[in-house]
């Protein structure tokens, strides 16, 4: 039984998981292949990018960052969530996957954009909109259904990246409430930032003095040196009405 079962690796999924997992909530992502942003060939107005960003290479960066938090993957698609005991939703949930062993969680933070069907049993709040189905939630994504959260554009969120990266850590931060983790944010701080005014470091936060906060530092430019050393070779995934026009 996982704590937290992110279905889709797209932005807000990853940025879900990397709170959910960074709060020590075990988590696994659902990736069911390729986030919709693949197809964006530069990434314009993501802040910290001033020239832009190559999506994919974004993408790949989150997904690290998600790994290295402790969030785990696994390849798939889901086709079916329903309780473990309709009588009594802490329990969790069990989901089925496309040729897959059968997961169960606590927690289900649905970031599948434009697939919502698994949700259908669950009665969580679907609203069509055009061809688009839609998941209706509070402003912490928390469905109808407790335990079942949305994120991101399913959520009716803008078509953003940066609105969906957003979104994603805020349905986080709303299962973190709801769950037993001990958290407060996650802040780095300097040495004596909480313990110099006779504070308690809060859960969730560190305190580092300044021979870490430099090795992070160099860590940190050295790997994102070796991202950006040489361009990627791969072409954006194009729209699949393109490609059978082409075709």
């Amino acid at each position: 039984m996982r704590n937290v079962c992110v279905v889709g690796g797209g932005v807000a999924g990853l940025a879900a998981s990397i709170f959910t997992a960074r709060a020590g909530l075990d988590t696994i992502v659902i990736d069911g292949g390729e986030s919709i942003l693949a197809r964006n060939a530069s990434l314009e107005n993501y802040p910290g990018f001033p020239d832009g960003v190559d999506a994919r290479r974004y993408l790949q960066l989150t997904r690290e960052q998600a790994s290295n938090a402790g969030a785990e993957f696994e390849l798939g698609r889901v086709t079916h969530v329903e309780p473990v005991d309709e009588t009594d939703l802490e329990q969790g949930f069990v989901l089925e996957t496309e040729g897959g062993e059968p997961l169960e969680a606590r927690r289900v933070i649905a970031a599948s954009w434009s697939d919502s069907e698994y949700l259908v049993p669950l009665d969580v709040g679907r609203i069509k909109r055009g061809s688009k189905h839609f998941v209706d939630t509070d402003e912490g994504g928390r469905t109808a259904v407790d335990g079942v959260y949305a994120a991101g554009r399913l959520a009716e969120e803008p078509h953003q990246a940066i609105v969906a990266a957003g979104h994603g850590a805020k349905v986080g931060l709303a299962v973190i409430h709801d769950s037993d983790a001990n958290f407060y944010h996650d802040w780095v701080a300097p040495e004596g930032y909480f313990t110099g005014r006779g504070r308690e470091v809060p859960p969730g936060c560190e305190e580092i003095d300044d021979a870490e906060r430099r090795e992070r530092d160099e860590r940190a430019r050295e790997r994102m040196l070796e991202a950006f050393a040489e361009p990627l070779d791969e072409r954006p995934t194009m729209h699949p009405s393109v490609e059978r026009n082409e075709d």
